[in-house]
């Protein structure tokens, strides 16, 4: 499989790629072309258009969570030759919102449904016969427990917001499992450990993505001692994770830097 960063926070110097707070990759495998998040807005059309990428292919889209710098894209991709399907939790459309402000995806599921066939499932899905998505991932690691970000809107009115919905990809590789990651909201060691529940493979090959860690704290700690005990082959924490989080897990793991443009070849 081929993974392509479309849009990330960082970019390399004489790249002249476009970078933005958020995340989008594209995949190509199995014949498959395959869109997971779409950052905040049209960057990874225009990043995507200048790495020769023609986004108008794509017939699978993937959303790791309903926050607006993984979904605010959607209303910019290119009109495709056909019609894509799209996986994500079921509660990735809800309205959401923070200090006053909206942070959620662009479109209700039923304006979503216009535009393609929605997969919204709360369980494990085959993307293709190797690229899983794991579905709403159990918190299980001490140092990873549910913690709210602003508020969602359900049948019970605004409530905070702990994002079961955060979700994530598993690749089954011939070299273990790589774990392909938004912005982990529900902790990177909770999904490491439903990839290894769903796929029961515990080599961990790489794992990529943010990691939310914005502050050196316990949980960055106790990350840092989980993959150390996982030592997965390749490292590449990005977007919503902080220098010093990513030095203390490079002290455990050795990390890779990642930026727009990269693409990364997953076996």
């Amino acid at each position: 499989m081929k993974l392509t960063i479309l849009t990330d926070n960082t970019t390399r110097i004489d790249a002249y790629y476009l970078g933005e707070p958020g995340v989008s990759y594209y995949l190509e495998d199995e014949g498959r072309r395959i869109l997971f998040d779409t950052g905040y807005s049209d960057v990874y059309v225009r990043n995507a258009a200048a790495m020769g990428i023609d986004l108008s292919a794509v017939d699978t889209v993937v959303l790791s969570h309903g926050h607006d710098d993984h979904t605010g894209g959607l209303v910019h991709l290119p009109p495709p030759v056909a019609r894509p399907r799209l996986y994500a939790h079921p509660d990735v459309f809800l309205p959401r919102r923070w200090g006053g402000q909206s942070i959620g995806a662009p479109w209700t599921e039923e304006q979503a449904a216009e535009r393609f066939d929605l997969r919204l499932t709360a369980e494990p899905a085959e993307v293709t016969p190797r690229l899983i998505f794991l579905g709403q991932i159990p918190r299980t690691q001490p140092f990873e427990p549910d913690r709210a970000i602003g508020e969602r809107l359900t049948d019970g009115g605004w409530q905070p917001d702990c994002l079961p919905d955060d979700s994530a990809l598993v690749y089954r590789g011939e070299e273990g499992l790589t774990v392909i990651t938004g912005c982990s909201h529900a902790g990177i060691c909770n999904i490491i450990e439903q990839a290894i529940r769903v796929c029961g493979d515990e080599r961990i090959a790489g794992v990529i993505g943010g990691f939310h860690l914005l502050e050196l704290s316990d949980r960055v700690r106790g990350t840092a001692a989980y993959l150390r005990r996982r030592h997965p082959r390749r490292l590449c924490p990005c977007h919503c994770t902080c220098f010093a989080a990513r030095a203390a897990i490079h002290s455990a793991v050795p990390v890779e830097e990642v930026c727009v443009g990269d693409m990364l070849e997953i076996r």
